[in-house]
């Protein structure tokens, strides 16, 4: 499988900087209280000096989201809606160690953070433009159709993963309790992402490493080096020495 962000995406958003993360071995069995704590507080004090919405990583968002055709106000990036919702309730929903120590990330950062379960994605994944013909599945089970343009996370089979890029990801890739393989994406287009995404890919990669006794692979994807490759099936659950952030070869598409 490999994950890429599609040439077209590359060329209109050349801000980006995309954090990747790989892990086997994930149970929903683990104590991840005492690391997200210090994350979501440092969340709640970055929102008792200003709202979410002056935050310059937001406002980075914010402005992707306006050029791709979006309301920035009525379709959010992730990392938008979870500090509204601290702000809002005091506290981030738990749904699975993992993703909660994502959110906690995110919220710390202002930073998008998806968190997919890698045995539900077909072939591989491609953040690309749609067609209008991929399908999308919402977590109540309902199916969507992007609209063309829109800029969203597709696999080989033409399922998406997402919808309007950062805003909401699918039901059908969600981790649950079953999950044991994940891909965790992290994407920033605000000035100090260059700095921000390697610090978040680190801290997501420890607390892994901590709590599952997982060895997980990270890389930041560049447009000289834009994929990410996981092993293939039949090697899956054994550590590899490498991972490979590769550039595409020449008119690859």
């Amino acid at each position: 499988m490999r994950f890429r962000h599609s040439p077209q995406v590359r060329s209109a958003f050349p801000e980006l900087v995309c954090g990747v993360l790989h892990a086997d071995g994930i149970t929903p069995d683990v104590d991840v209280d005492a690391l997200v704590a210090p994350h979501v507080e440092t969340a709640r004090a970055r929102l008792a000096g200003s709202p979410e919405s002056r935050f310059p990583e937001i406002q980075a968002w914010r402005r992707v989201f306006a050029a791709t055709g979006l309301a920035p106000t009525r379709y959010r990036c992730a990392a938008e809606s979870l500090l509204r919702r601290l702000r809002r309730d005091g506290t981030l929903p738990r749904l699975h160690p993992l993703v909660d120590l994502g959110n906690a990330v995110s919220v710390a950062y202002a930073v998008p953070v998806a968190v997919l379960d890698v045995a539900r994605i077909s072939g591989d994944l491609e953040v690309r433009h749609a067609t209008g013909a991929e399908h999308y599945e919402t977590f109540d089970g309902q199916v969507e159709r992007p609209e063309p343009g829109e800029v969203t996370f597709v696999d080989s089979t033409g399922r998406a993963h997402a919808r309007r890029w950062t805003h909401r990801q699918s039901g059908w890739s969600a981790v649950r309790p079953e999950t044991r393989e994940v891909l965790v994406v992290i994407e920033a287009m605000h000035p100090d992402a260059a700095t921000d995404v390697p610090r978040m890919l680190a801290t997501l990669a420890d607390a892994v490493a901590q709590r599952w006794a997982a060895r997980p692979r990270t890389a930041v994807l560049t447009a000289a080096a834009p994929s990410f490759t996981l092993p293939d099936p039949p090697a899956r659950g054994f550590v590899l020495p490498l991972l490979r952030a590769q550039a595409d070869s020449p008119g690859a598409r």
